[in-house]
């Protein structure tokens, strides 16, 4: 076993500190972090006691003197921004050319500290999210980092390899090492001494006997105080590190209400549970699996969004919330006593877009022991509160919900009441299938799929009574439905423009409902009529759904619904 030594990292895209932060519980000493983003950088001064100031990667492009002015150290760290490689950005069309210049800036760096004379370098490592693998190249040149001249200088080919990466590359869970989050990220690096990536062994597993299972979201939220508490009293302990006690009025960023307006939660739920394209997610988030990824996008009306439910016992607006900022902090793995500056906003960005340190953590470890470093029998961890320039969300106050959000004038709304497979029958306002603006009425169509070419098929007005028979003859329970409609569910429509006007507004006016309300009434209506998994085999002479022959009833009484609204609105109008 080699003597104890002291080793040192450089962290590039530092943001908070997540990537730092596992390293530092293994004893690495931080010599400095990069980032361009004043919050983060703040954040990670507060943190590491240093005084590094913003930096923009990018001019390590181009410029030797700015990467001999970076300090030398044992290993380097890197978490070139990952929006332009998402999926979920540009539904995975985002820009991949900042992308990419970014990861070469960085791969610069790692070239020459690695390649210079009497150099320290003995490690590195890159996180991504998990899309970015297909665009990193097998190797990279000297040349191809625009490093010709300076590999010439050291009396090396510019062709030589200076780097392997792709093959380098692997795609890590973070719920396999001990996190309550199941966050999949590429992560790309190099263990010098053994010229390649070594993968850490998994310390949890999602099934068997051996490892300890993954552990679970409700395991931790159970584990911290409830956020409506009117007052901090007494001693809490960190969820993650049991040896961190604090005074529960230094726990920040938590004692806050995060309830969402009902018209938030509600459109987040339909995203979730009745997506025109995708599968269903659970609603509100499932506490027997770890959590969801926490994105760096706080949000509450996405079908990405956490929404767990409120502590307070409320119905509607407040009845389901956000987590809070330290919730979304221990879920990726942040110690208690670990800060965030800025706004709720910079503070949930600055979390969604860190490395849990769980994962750097195994990273670090498993660097020591490939390289027969002593591996510490303790983590580093700060057990100290230092809250000097922090601003602590805490207010113990409840939210008076008196405001809800306003969407934009045109908004377009898409909604169905039954998915049966690939199969919707939609209320919008809208061609779907154009994607043109909203004209002011508004239309029933049905959906064969969801890929490009789907099938699309428009309904006119009124064709609802062409369907009453149908309806009559195929249920026991059809008279009921049509009475429901017509006495009761019909009076709720209102004209286009006032529905229009309702959807921004996203408020119901008198006895009128608004849209997705309507909907959702039709949707409860069609449930509690006994149509499920039955049938309506339609004729040649008259067929309903052009693309089908075999038809849910329930999608019949959905069309029959729809276009009961439509023709109502449209002609009253």
């Amino acid at each position: 076993m080699k003597q104890l030594k002291q080793y040192t990292l450089i962290d590039f895209f530092c943001g908070a500190g997540g990537f730092t932060e596992g390293f530092r519980q293994m004893g690495f000493q931080t010599l400095y972090g990069y980032d361009s983003w004043l919050p983060a950088t703040q954040t990670y001064n507060h943190n590491y006691q240093l005084n590094c100031g913003t930096k923009d990667v990018s001019v390590f492009l181009n410029s030797i003197e700015e990467i001999n002015n970076v300090p030398d150290s044992t290993v380097i760290l890197g978490s070139p921004p990952c929006v332009s490689f998402s999926t979920s950005n540009k539904s995975g069309r985002g820009e991949k050319g900042l992308g990419l210049k970014l990861i070469k800036s960085f791969l610069r760096v790692i070239a020459v500290k690695k390649h210079q004379s009497n150099s320290i370098l003995e490690g590195w490592f890159m996180e991504n999210v998990t899309n970015s693998k297909k665009y990193l190249q097998v190797y990279y040149t000297f040349k191809d980092l625009n490093l010709s001249d300076w590999a010439i200088s050291i009396g090396k080919n510019p062709e030589d390899e200076a780097l392997r990466v792709n093959p380098n590359t692997f795609v890590i869970n973070s719920a396999d090492y001990g996190s309550h989050q199941a966050r999949k990220r590429s992560i790309s690096g190099e263990i010098i001494s053994k010229g390649k990536f070594i993968v850490p062994s998994s310390t949890h597993i999602n099934t068997g006997v051996k490892q300890e299972q993954w552990k679970t979201l409700g395991e931790l939220i159970v584990k911290l105080p409830i956020p409506i508490l009117k007052s901090a009293v007494g001693i809490v302990r960190d969820p993650i590190y049991p040896s961190i006690k604090i005074k529960m009025d230094d726990l920040t960023d938590h004692f806050y209400d995060s309830g969402l307006y009902e018209c938030e939660w509600r459109q987040s739920r339909e995203l979730k549970v009745n997506h025109h394209c995708m599968g269903k997610m659970a609603f509100p988030e499932n506490m027997e699996n770890p959590s969801r990824t926490v994105t760096a996008t706080k949000s509450s009306t996405s079908r990405e969004a956490l929404i767990y439910k409120s502590d307070y016992n409320r119905t509607g607006d407040g009845e389901f919330r956000s987590p809070t900022i330290r919730e979304i902090a221990c879920i990726m793995g942040f110690p208690i006593t670990y800060q965030f500056t800025g706004n709720q906003y910079a503070k949930w960005r600055q979390v969604g877009n860190a490395v849990c340190p769980c994962v750097s953590r195994a990273l670090a470890k498993e660097f020591l022991i490939q390289n027969n470093y002593p591996v510490p029998t303790e983590l580093n961890l700060e057990k100290e509160v230092r809250l000097e320039g922090i601003l602590n969300l805490n207010t113990f106050i409840e939210t008076v919900f008196t405001n809800p959000p306003k969407r934009t004038r045109d908004s377009k709304f898409r909604r169905h009441p039954i998915k049966d497979g690939n199969l919707t029958v939609t209320l919008s306002n809208f061609d779907i299938k154009e994607k043109n603006k909203p004209d002011g009425r508004w239309m029933t169509s049905i959906q064969y799929g969801t890929g490009i070419n789907f099938r699309h098929q428009v309904i006119e007005d009124n064709f609802y009574k062409s369907l009453e028979e149908i309806i009559k003859k195929e249920l026991p329970e059809g008279l009921q439905f049509l009475k429901i409609i017509n006495n009761g569910f019909s009076e709720k429509v209102a004209n286009s423009r006032l529905m229009q006007k309702m959807y921004e507004s996203q408020k119901s006016v008198g006895n009128k409902e608004e849209p997705t309300y309507l909907i959702d009434d039709l949707k409860g209506i069609i449930n509690r009529i006994s149509a499920e998994n039955e049938f309506y085999h339609q004729s040649k002479d008259f067929k309903i759904f052009k693309y089908k022959d075999k038809i849910p009833l329930s999608q019949i009484l959905a069309l029959y619904g729809v276009n009961k609204i439509v023709s109502i609105a449209n002609q009253s109008d």
